[in-house]
């Protein structure tokens, strides 16, 4: 996660929870990811919010073709950040090793 602050800076741990709040429910790591960034994008009224979400998902490790060790990345751009494609490739780069 990455965000540009706008007066506002919230500590490590506070995402962490955030996090662990919206994926108490199963659902789509998408739909997770787009959800962590709206909400951090809206309560810390940040000029520019970037999530990247890189998860193995049990259902490729345990059913279906029983291939362990596939990671899956999602990502989510708000604000300033989903404007500039050169830094969208930055971030992506940089959180997640996956540009």
């Amino acid at each position: 996660m990455a965000y540009l602050p706008n007066g506002r800076v919230v500590g490590i741990s506070k995402i962490v929870r955030a996090l662990e709040v919206l994926a108490r429910r199963p659902q789509l790591q998408e739909r997770l990811t787009a959800q962590l960034a709206d909400a951090l994008y809206t309560s810390l009224l940040a000029s520019g919010v970037a999530v990247v979400v890189k998860a193995e998902h049990l259902c490729l490790s345990m059913r279906g073709v029983r291939k362990p060790g596939i990671k899956v990345a999602t990502s989510a751009f708000r604000g300033t950040f989903s404007q500039e494609p050169s830094i969208q490739q930055e971030i992506l780069t940089q959180l997640g090793g996956i540009a």
